[in-house]
C-alpha cells in the first residue's frame, strides 16, 4: 500500500510507501502496479532507469515529445536530491510552474511525473543513487528540454551556484519562453 500526496499541480503527485522497520532493518513494498493503477493512475511502465551523480549534479529539464512523451514514477536508493517537475503544457493553468520535492533513501517518498512536464534533480549529498520508470522508451531523436536555470521557473536548486555540476549538454538547453515542441494542454497524451 501507498499513501499518495497530492501537491500544488494537479497530477503530480508524491507517494509515500508503508515502511516496517525493526532493529534488522525495514521493509517496503516499492512497487505494485495494482496499488498504482488505483492511486494515481493506470500506467504502464516499461523501462527502469538508475544513475547515480556525485555532489551538485543537476540532470534536466528534460522531457520527451509527442507520442514519445514519458510518465516518469522517481525515487532515491540512497542520497538525497531535490526532484522538480515543471508544467510546460501551453495553456495549462499551471504553465511554467514546478513541484519541488526532496527525495532520499532516508524517507523512501517516490514523484510521479505525467507527460506533458519537464523533470530534472539535484544531487544534495555526496553521492546518490536515482532509479526512474517510464511508460515510454527512451527516443533520443524526441528529446526536448529546457533550462536548468531559466529565471521565470524560480527553481531554488539548494546548490550554490559555484558548486553546480552540468553536462555540457545540459548548458544550452533554451529558456520555456524559447522552447519549441512543447505540451498542449488541451490534448489527452494517454490516448491510444
Amino acid at each position: 500500500m501507498i499513501d499518495v500526496i497530492e501537491t500544488d499541480i494537479p497530477g503530480v503527485v508524491i507517494l509515500e510507501p508503508r515502511v516496517f522497520g525493526d532493529s534488522r532493518g525495514y521493509f517496503m513494498e516499492s512497487w505494485s502496479q495494482r496499488d498504482f493503477s488505483s492511486a494515481v493512475k493506470p500506467v504502464e511502465f516499461v523501462q527502469d532507469n538508475e544513475s547515480k551523480s556525485s555532489y551538485g549534479v543537476i540532470r534536466g529539464l528534460h522531457y520527451q515529445k509527442g507520442r514519445f512523451s514519458q510518465s516518469k514514477l522517481v525515487r532515491v536508493v540512497s542520497g538525497s536530491v531535490l526532484d522538480v517537475a515543471v508544467d510546460i503544457r501551453r495553456g495549462s493553468p499551471w504553465f511554467g510552474r514546478h513541484v519541488a520535492c526532496v527525495l532520499s533513501g532516508e524517507n523512501h517518498r517516490q514523484l510521479f511525473i505525467p507527460r506533458g512536464f519537464a523533470h530534472g534533480f539535484a544531487v544534495l549529498s555526496p553521492e546518490a543513487v536515482f532509479q526512474y520508470k517510464c511508460d515510454n522508451p527512451y527516443a533520443p531523436q524526441e528529446e526536448g528540454a529546457i533550462a536548468w536555470n531559466d529565471p521565470s521557473l524560480g527553481i531554488d536548486w539548494g546548490i550554490p551556484e559555484a558548486q553546480i555540476l552540468l553536462s555540457e549538454k545540459d548548458k544550452h538547453h533554451p529558456l520555456l519562453s524559447e522552447a519549441t515542441d512543447l505540451f498542449d494542454y488541451s490534448i489527452d497524451y494517454y490516448a491510444k
